[in-house]
């Protein structure tokens, strides 16, 4: 459900210094002054870390803005939903994080901080999915993109640990190392309302978005409004064979080969041998087994018109 925005007024900016290596900050700082040169009350809230980010949307929240601004990258934005969604007011996004992959699923601007604050005033309000992520303990924790668990979130953790390279190519050298120690985990699925799928792999993804690390369509048949979550799981097919399906995962044409495993559910319980850890929103999140499930239409989103 989509409709249009109601111009300027009181508007929360909720920036993360630390998203995108100061990414978050520098398009905060544009945003502000674009929003306050366009006439809207702005008020600022600015988190030195996870734990006070999420205590600071309480707090603008519970000040009853038009809207909140959030200056950060997806992982910013799982991390204050609880808040957000409690109070029913709508998001806005100004990407300032490594991936932003909730920004590209809905054509917000990734590069012009100003345009994207426009989105807050002069966009359109999208009803989007969420999800949530129940570790065995209770544990809850929120995700807005897509959820890995394998050699992609091997990957995430290596890259999150490693302060050289810098930039895209860390990442690359990461995965190459993950690569060289590839593993073959034993998946077992329990979806919603459909018979359990044991699976040898060496990846899996969860989406309710189609891309992630920055643009990869691992999910490329998301659909982010429809409730459901989208499995992709690449099978053990050898390790030269994996290089192969580098091209084809970003192509998204990866989940129309018979090595791939795709499903559909509301939600899904993931069990895996021990060691194993998820991501998602690019975050650490943490070991299996968990359970996954969709929200649907749970946040009001700002989008283009």
């Amino acid at each position: 459900m989509t409709e249009r925005a109601g111009g300027a007024g009181h508007v929360a900016v909720l920036v993360n210094p630390a998203s995108g290596r100061g990414a978050g900050a520098d398009g905060g700082r544009i945003a502000i002054e674009r929003l306050r040169a366009r006439g809207a009350d702005v008020r600022v809230y600015r988190g030195a870390s996870e734990d006070e980010t999420v205590a600071l949307c309480r707090r603008a929240v519970d000040e009853g803005p038009d809207v909140l601004v959030v200056a950060g990258g997806d992982g910013t934005i799982s991390s204050v939903l609880p808040p957000l969604l409690e109070s029913g007011i709508p998001l806005a996004l100004v990407p300032g994080g490594t991936g932003n992959d909730l920004a590209r699923e809905h054509g917000i601007p990734l590069d012009d901080a100003a345009a994207a604050a426009d989105i807050a005033l002069d966009g359109a309000r999208r009803r989007v999915d969420t999800g949530t992520i129940t570790a065995d303990d209770g544990t809850v924790r929120h995700f807005v993109t897509v959820l890995c668990a394998g050699l992609d979130s091997l990957t995430n953790e290596r890259t999150n640990r490693m302060t050289w390279p810098t930039g895209p190519s860390r990442y690359l050298v990461a995965a190459y190392l993950e690569w060289l120690r590839l593993r073959t985990f034993r998946y077992r699925l329990h979806p919603a309302g459909a018979p359990s799928l044991e699976q040898d792999g060496y990846m899996l993804a969860i989406g309710l978005t189609k891309t992630y690390g920055g643009g990869v369509p691992i999910c490329p048949n998301a659909d982010p409004t429809d409730g459901l979550l989208d499995v992709t799981l690449v099978q053990a097919v050898g390790r030269f064979k994996l290089l192969t399906f580098d091209s084809l995962i970003k192509a998204g044409t990866h989940v129309e080969r018979p090595e791939v495993t795709t499903l559909r559910a509301s939600a899904i319980r993931l069990e895996a041998p021990a060691g194993l850890v998820t991501c998602a929103d690019g975050e650490h999140v943490g070991p299996v087994p968990v359970t996954v499930e969709a929200h649907r239409e749970a946040l009001t989103l700002c989008v283009p018109a």
